[in-house]
């Protein structure tokens, strides 16, 4: 991830809130992410754990926040440690935080080297009864690869098995889903760098194309904005628009096919999330123009219904029903057949068969609870879609909506959505 300048009272912030949630009899760790190795002697590029980043605004691995708001020594009360620098490192690897720059980005007064973390570990979980451990509890987030965090926790309960065990993570969780001012503004940022991608792309689009050609133009803008891809882009043109998660992105586009690209910026750690549909020539057939114009409107009546209080199956439920109603006006499904379906086999999911909110933030699937009510602050996706794989094709749309109190807020709205735009924008 691209470094960017973000304000270390941010994260003073967010340490102070979840600090007067812990207690003042309880110890809380955070470590960083791991750099995962390849082959050989390869590594992935590193992503910083998001937790982590949240509470300190730290990008770089081997790092260690601990909270523990009632410490007798007030000094550690809050400590960061991080990864102690030499010559060989910066010969090798470059430039790594000082203590000082550390102070900087995070706000924490009290930055020690990792070598000291045990000990002020051991000393902290003595005077203390409750240890608050961090642990990824994204309900799809369960993976093999054990985490620093993971193997922390291993550690802690064969050393201190006495002590009451607490999840951290619905702390931070309730905390990281109502998003401040500043995290909306790099949120803002992202969907900003997003939308000069798209606008790019849509002047390079034609038939004869690659999809892999399409993804390197949206690539290019990003970078020069310093945004990296929030995710793996999903550029698929033709039949591969009812791939739900397409990657491949080599494929030629054609003229008379559709090209849908799921693509989103990520910058300063946060993560935009959009989806367009486009005519690799220019103008969409009457047919796709009639379903692009569909599920247009189905997105405005939905994204129109993400107001404090609603629960995201309810939006589920209201755009299930928005879409069985547009493809009956489109003919792709009979009303005498929709009245006799069984309902344990709905017809209109074979066109539209997942969700069409998630929330959003350091991680692109951003974490939240699908069971609780929406509030101001969140930030939720809309993505309804209909896909007729049955005629080639398939159209998803999508942009990133901030919950408010005086109603729904588009960040978005400045990226052409409407029909008659995008083909005006490809004529040019």
């Amino acid at each position: 991830m691209k470094s960017v300048p973000i304000p270390a009272e941010l994260f003073v912030n967010n340490r102070r809130r979840l600090a007067a949630r812990l207690g003042m009899n309880a110890v809380a760790a955070v470590h960083s992410n791991d750099i995962m190795p390849t082959n050989a002697d390869g590594t992935m590029g590193f992503h910083q754990n998001a937790d982590l980043f949240y509470l300190t605004g730290v990008n770089q691995e081997e790092t260690v926040l601990l909270l523990a708001p009632g410490a007798f020594d007030e000094k550690l009360r809050e400590v960061l440690f991080i990864r102690e620098s030499s010559e060989l490192l910066r010969i090798w690897e470059g430039h790594k935080l000082s203590r000082d720059e550390a102070k900087a980005v995070s706000g924490i007064a009290n930055v020690k080297f990792l070598s000291e973390f045990p000990s002020v570990f051991r000393q902290l979980a003595l005077e203390s009864d409750e240890l608050f451990l961090n642990a990824n509890e994204y309900a799809k987030g369960v993976g093999p690869v054990e985490t620093r965090d993971r193997r922390f926790i291993r550690e802690c309960q064969a050393n201190f098995p006495l002590h009451t065990y607490r999840r951290l993570a619905p702390l931070l969780y309730d905390l990281r889903l109502v998003k401040s001012s500043d995290e909306v503004d790099l949120i803002r940022k992202a969907c900003g760098i997003t939308r000069k991608g798209f606008l790019r792309t849509l002047e390079f689009v034609r038939p004869g194309v690659n999809e892999a050609e399409v993804e390197a133009e949206f690539a290019h803008e990003f970078i020069r904005n310093k945004g990296v891809f929030a995710y793996p882009p999903i550029i698929c043109s033709g039949e591969n628009n009812c791939v739900l998660h397409y990657n491949e992105n080599d494929q030629e586009c054609r003229s008379g096919e559709l090209l849908l690209m799921d693509v989103g910026a990520g910058y300063g750690q946060y993560m935009s999330d959009m989806t367009r549909t486009i005519p690799v020539d220019g103008r969409f057939t009457p047919r796709q123009r009639s379903v692009y114009d569909a599920v247009l409107r189905v997105f405005r009546q939905v994204a129109s219904a993400m107001v404090p209080g609603v629960l995201l199956r309810d939006l589920r439920t209201l755009t299930e029903k928005l879409v069985e109603q547009e493809l009956l006006s489109l003919g792709i499904l009979k009303s005498e057949e929709v009245e006799k379906q069984d309902p344990d086999k709905l017809l209109f999911k074979k066109y539209f068969m997942h969700g069409v909110a998630h929330s959003l933030g350091l991680d692109v699937h951003d974490v939240g609870a699908a069971s609780r009510p929406v509030q101001p602050g969140w930030v939720l996706t809309c993505e309804p879609a209909i896909y007729v794989a049955e005629e080639k094709f398939g159209i998803r749309l999508e942009n990133d909506i901030l919950v408010t109190e005086d109603g729904p807020v588009d960040l978005m709205a400045d990226i052409p959505i409407e029909g008659d735009e995008i083909e005006s924008l490809m004529r040019r």
